[in-house]
């Protein structure tokens, strides 16, 4: 009678606080632990797509095969919606993860991971769940350069592989998403889906252009945006000097003082790469650094995100 007691009682490792799962142990164990309880949250597999047995409509995204739109719907309403289908081939997907030095920041360390120490269990937890669904995945890593292409695989062993990618993994220099971006056309022949999972401290036309072009291909896309908590909120003592990493210019303001304009900035940017990415047909979530895995991943992976 104790042991099932002890059992549910067992806290998630996907719903605990990410610093706290990151002392837990290694990667490979911290991984597999959230995906456990991850996938013993879910009731059904969340995964849509075109095939033989209808789900439901949606409304049409730029880039949608017009062989799905469902003309009576246009008849009555005047509006367009295509049909989806219950997946039945399996998927490729490719995750493209920003290793930027932007990426190496934590606002304090004692309470949130570095971005990329945030983004390197997400994106390992995200692998894992898609291989076990049998979807071939792959990850290109980049900075101001590509440094990393590991081609899609479908093999569960495959994980081993992109573990290590990621493990190994250390911030760069400065970002040039464009590029890696561009790589992933080579590496999806058909029809797949696209992680970009960045801090979005880049270009963002560039960016934004190259997103376009994946989307554009018939590929779903996914942006996870990064930001540590104290990214969005500007705090710190009377007087402090901040600097970007990555250009090393600096500027010594009182926090108190502009408090409020840098509120409204990082909304505004926020709302501006969220509507663009929608104008798109681009699914887009704003994540912080102390939100729990298994929260991100139901957002990855809900059908919003992977139809949009």
């Amino acid at each position: 009678m104790d042991r099932p007691a002890a059992t549910a009682a067992r806290p998630r490792l996907d719903l605990l606080d990410p610093l706290e799962v990151s002392k837990l142990g290694r990667l490979e164990v911290i991984t597999e632990g959230v995906v456990e309880g991850f996938l013993s949250g879910l009731h059904r597999s969340p995964r849509r797509g075109f095939s033989v047995e209808f789900a439901e409509h949606r409304m049409y995204q730029p880039g949608d095969d017009l062989r799905y739109v469902d003309w009576k719907i246009l008849g009555r309403n005047d509006r367009l919606y295509v049909k989806q289908f219950e997946e039945e081939t399996n998927l490729r997907a490719m995750v493209v993860c920003d290793a930027s030095r932007s990426m190496a920041w934590s606002g304090n360390a004692e309470l949130t991971l570095p971005k990329l120490a945030y983004a390197q269990r997400l994106i390992a937890a995200l692998s894992l769940v898609l291989l076990r669904q049998r979807d071939a995945t792959g990850l290109i890593t980049f900075d101001d350069d590509v440094r990393t292409v590991l081609p899609p695989r479908a093999r569960l062993s495959h994980w081993r592989q992109l573990l290590a990618t990621l493990s190994a993994l250390e911030a760069g220099q400065g970002t040039a998403a464009e590029p890696a971006l561009r790589r992933v056309v080579h590496q999806l022949r058909r029809r797949g889906l696209v992680v970009f999972v960045s801090d979005l401290l880049l270009d963002r036309e560039l960016a934004l252009k190259a997103l376009r072009f994946l989307r554009h291909r018939g590929h779903q896309v996914l942006v996870l945006h990064l930001m540590d908590p104290a990214e969005v909120t500007l705090g710190g003592p009377a007087e402090a000097r901040f600097e970007d990493p990555e250009t090393r210019a600096a500027v010594v303001l009182r926090p108190r003082d502009w408090a409020g304009p840098y509120r409204d900035t990082v909304r505004a940017v926020v709302h501006e790469w969220r509507l663009a990415c929608r104008r798109h047909g681009i699914a887009y979530h704003r994540v912080t650094t102390d939100t729990p895995y298994g929260v991100v991943l139901r957002e990855a992976l809900a059908p919003s995100s992977r139809a949009a």
